[in-house]
Protein backbone atom coordinates (compact mmCIF):
# COMPACT_ATOMS: atom_id res chain seq x y z
CA UNK A 1 0.00 0.00 0.00
CA UNK A 2 1.33 3.46 -0.84
CA UNK A 3 0.85 5.88 2.04
CA UNK A 4 -0.24 8.68 -0.30
CA UNK A 5 -3.21 6.63 -1.48
CA UNK A 6 -4.08 5.52 2.05
CA UNK A 7 -4.03 9.10 3.32
CA UNK A 8 -6.51 10.19 0.71
CA UNK A 9 -8.81 7.19 1.09
CA UNK A 10 -8.88 7.03 4.89
CA UNK A 11 -12.12 8.16 6.49
CA UNK A 12 -12.29 11.54 8.20
CA UNK A 13 -13.37 9.98 11.50
CA UNK A 14 -12.01 11.22 14.80
CA UNK A 15 -10.57 7.83 15.78
CA UNK A 16 -7.69 7.39 13.38
CA UNK A 17 -4.80 5.03 14.15
CA UNK A 18 -2.20 7.29 15.72
CA UNK A 19 0.12 4.38 16.56
CA UNK A 20 0.17 3.28 12.92
CA UNK A 21 0.92 6.83 11.81
CA UNK A 22 3.82 7.15 14.25
CA UNK A 23 5.19 3.74 13.28
CA UNK A 24 5.26 4.78 9.61
CA UNK A 25 6.90 8.10 10.45
CA UNK A 26 9.62 6.58 12.61
CA UNK A 27 10.46 3.93 10.03
CA UNK A 28 10.77 6.59 7.33
CA UNK A 29 12.80 8.74 9.71
CA UNK A 30 15.13 5.84 10.50
CA UNK A 31 15.68 5.20 6.78
CA UNK A 32 16.44 8.87 6.18
CA UNK A 33 18.70 9.02 9.21
CA UNK A 34 20.65 6.04 7.87
CA UNK A 35 21.12 7.86 4.55
CA UNK A 36 22.00 11.17 6.21
CA UNK A 37 24.87 9.78 8.28
CA UNK A 38 26.25 8.45 4.98
CA UNK A 39 25.99 11.88 3.40
CA UNK A 40 22.88 11.37 1.23
CA UNK A 41 19.84 13.68 1.19
CA UNK A 42 16.62 12.27 -0.34
CA UNK A 43 15.10 15.64 -1.42
CA UNK A 44 11.69 14.19 -2.40
CA UNK A 45 10.07 12.89 0.77
CA UNK A 46 6.30 12.63 0.20
CA UNK A 47 3.52 10.11 0.85
CA UNK A 48 3.70 8.67 -2.67
CA UNK A 49 7.29 7.60 -1.97
CA UNK A 50 6.38 5.70 1.21
CA UNK A 51 5.27 2.10 0.78
CA UNK A 52 3.86 0.07 3.67
CA UNK A 53 4.05 -3.72 3.44
CA UNK A 54 1.61 -6.35 4.67
CA UNK A 55 3.16 -6.48 8.12
CA UNK A 56 3.60 -2.76 8.61
CA UNK A 57 7.16 -2.61 7.28
CA UNK A 58 7.95 0.64 5.48
CA UNK A 59 10.09 1.30 2.41
CA UNK A 60 11.11 4.76 1.25
CA UNK A 61 11.41 4.74 -2.54
CA UNK A 62 12.42 7.03 -5.44
CA UNK A 63 15.89 8.25 -4.61
CA UNK A 64 16.19 9.78 -8.08
CA UNK A 65 16.39 13.35 -6.74
CA UNK A 66 18.88 12.40 -4.00
CA UNK A 67 22.12 14.34 -3.63
CA UNK A 68 25.32 13.81 -1.73
CA UNK A 69 25.36 16.23 1.20
CA UNK A 70 27.48 19.29 0.46
CA UNK A 71 27.32 18.88 -3.30
CA UNK A 72 25.66 21.81 -5.11
CA UNK A 73 22.18 21.32 -6.50
CA UNK A 74 23.14 22.87 -9.81
CA UNK A 75 26.58 21.39 -10.22
CA UNK A 76 26.13 20.06 -13.74
CA UNK A 77 24.12 20.79 -16.86
CA UNK A 78 21.67 17.96 -16.20
CA UNK A 79 20.50 19.39 -12.87
CA UNK A 80 21.16 23.07 -13.47
CA UNK A 81 18.17 25.18 -12.45
CA UNK A 82 16.28 22.20 -11.00
CA UNK A 83 15.28 22.38 -7.37
CA UNK A 84 14.53 18.69 -6.87
CA UNK A 85 11.48 17.57 -4.93
CA UNK A 86 7.71 17.89 -5.21
CA UNK A 87 6.28 21.41 -4.67
CA UNK A 88 3.83 20.63 -1.84
CA UNK A 89 6.57 18.96 0.25
CA UNK A 90 9.63 21.06 -0.58
CA UNK A 91 11.57 22.93 2.09
CA UNK A 92 11.94 26.71 1.87
CA UNK A 93 15.61 26.32 1.00
CA UNK A 94 14.69 24.04 -1.92
CA UNK A 95 12.06 26.51 -3.10
CA UNK A 96 14.43 29.49 -3.17
CA UNK A 97 17.02 27.38 -4.96
CA UNK A 98 19.79 27.29 -2.37
CA UNK A 99 22.76 25.63 -4.00
CA UNK A 100 23.33 23.35 -1.02
CA UNK A 101 20.69 21.70 1.15
CA UNK A 102 21.33 19.39 4.09
CA UNK A 103 19.42 16.84 6.13
CA UNK A 104 17.20 19.55 7.62
CA UNK A 105 15.48 19.84 4.23
CA UNK A 106 14.35 16.20 4.50
CA UNK A 107 13.27 16.93 8.09
CA UNK A 108 11.02 19.72 6.80
CA UNK A 109 9.51 17.46 4.12
CA UNK A 110 8.86 14.65 6.61
CA UNK A 111 7.26 17.25 8.88
CA UNK A 112 4.88 18.12 6.01
CA UNK A 113 4.07 14.41 5.61
CA UNK A 114 3.42 14.20 9.36
CA UNK A 115 1.13 17.24 9.13
CA UNK A 116 -0.83 15.63 6.30
CA UNK A 117 -1.17 12.38 8.20
CA UNK A 118 -2.45 14.23 11.26
CA UNK A 119 -4.71 16.79 9.58
CA UNK A 120 -5.47 15.02 6.26
CA UNK A 121 -4.46 18.11 4.32
CA UNK A 122 -1.16 19.61 3.26
CA UNK A 123 -0.18 22.82 5.06
CA UNK A 124 1.01 25.02 2.18
CA UNK A 125 -1.26 24.30 -0.79
CA UNK A 126 -1.89 27.34 -2.99
CA UNK A 127 -4.03 27.91 -6.07
CA UNK A 128 -0.98 27.18 -8.22
CA UNK A 129 2.69 26.25 -7.80
CA UNK A 130 3.73 29.89 -7.46
CA UNK A 131 1.32 30.49 -4.56
CA UNK A 132 2.34 27.17 -2.98
CA UNK A 133 5.99 28.26 -3.09
CA UNK A 134 5.09 31.63 -1.58
CA UNK A 135 3.22 29.86 1.23
CA UNK A 136 6.17 27.59 1.95
CA UNK A 137 8.66 30.45 2.12
CA UNK A 138 6.56 33.22 3.69
CA UNK A 139 3.45 31.93 5.47
CA UNK A 140 3.11 30.05 8.73
CA UNK A 141 0.63 27.16 8.49
CA UNK A 142 -2.25 26.82 10.89
CA UNK A 143 -1.62 24.11 13.45
CA UNK A 144 -2.88 20.59 12.65
CA UNK A 145 -5.35 20.81 15.56
CA UNK A 146 -6.93 23.93 14.05
CA UNK A 147 -6.83 22.46 10.54
CA UNK A 148 -8.59 19.26 11.68
CA UNK A 149 -10.69 20.08 14.78
CA UNK A 150 -12.73 16.89 14.27
CA UNK A 151 -9.65 14.72 14.98
CA UNK A 152 -7.89 14.03 18.24
CA UNK A 153 -4.37 15.39 17.73
CA UNK A 154 -2.30 15.59 20.92
CA UNK A 155 -0.69 18.98 21.58
CA UNK A 156 2.84 17.50 21.95
CA UNK A 157 2.58 15.92 18.47
CA UNK A 158 1.43 19.22 16.99
CA UNK A 159 4.47 20.93 18.53
CA UNK A 160 6.82 18.27 17.14
CA UNK A 161 5.28 18.61 13.68
CA UNK A 162 5.48 22.42 13.62
CA UNK A 163 9.09 22.43 14.83
CA UNK A 164 10.04 20.06 12.00
CA UNK A 165 8.45 22.55 9.56
CA UNK A 166 10.13 25.70 10.88
CA UNK A 167 11.00 28.09 8.04
CA UNK A 168 14.59 28.55 9.21
CA UNK A 169 16.66 25.33 9.16
CA UNK A 170 18.38 26.25 12.44
CA UNK A 171 14.99 26.31 14.19
CA UNK A 172 14.08 22.77 13.12
CA UNK A 173 15.37 19.55 14.58
CA UNK A 174 19.04 19.51 13.64
CA UNK A 175 19.18 15.82 12.79
CA UNK A 176 16.70 13.12 11.87
CA UNK A 177 17.74 11.31 15.05
CA UNK A 178 16.66 14.33 17.12
CA UNK A 179 13.31 14.41 15.28
CA UNK A 180 12.73 10.69 15.81
CA UNK A 181 13.79 10.94 19.47
CA UNK A 182 11.06 13.55 20.01
CA UNK A 183 8.42 11.25 18.48
CA UNK A 184 9.68 8.22 20.42
CA UNK A 185 9.64 10.20 23.67
CA UNK A 186 6.02 11.14 22.97
CA UNK A 187 5.19 7.46 22.35
CA UNK A 188 6.92 6.36 25.55
CA UNK A 189 5.17 9.06 27.60
CA UNK A 190 1.80 8.10 26.07
CA UNK A 191 2.35 4.43 27.00
CA UNK A 192 3.28 5.43 30.52
CA UNK A 193 0.15 7.55 30.90
CA UNK A 194 -2.00 4.73 29.51
CA UNK A 195 -0.57 2.25 32.02
CA UNK A 196 -1.29 4.43 35.07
Amino acid sequence: IIVGLALREESMERDFDLNRLLSILTQVGDALGYAHVRGVIHRDVKPENIIVGMFGEVTLIDWGAAKVWGMPNDGDEETKGQRGGTPLYMSPEQVVGNRIVDERSDIFSLGVVMYEMLAQRVPFRGRDVSETFDNIVNREPMGPREAAPHRFIPIPLEKICLKAMAKQPNKRYQSMREFMDAINKYRADALLRASV
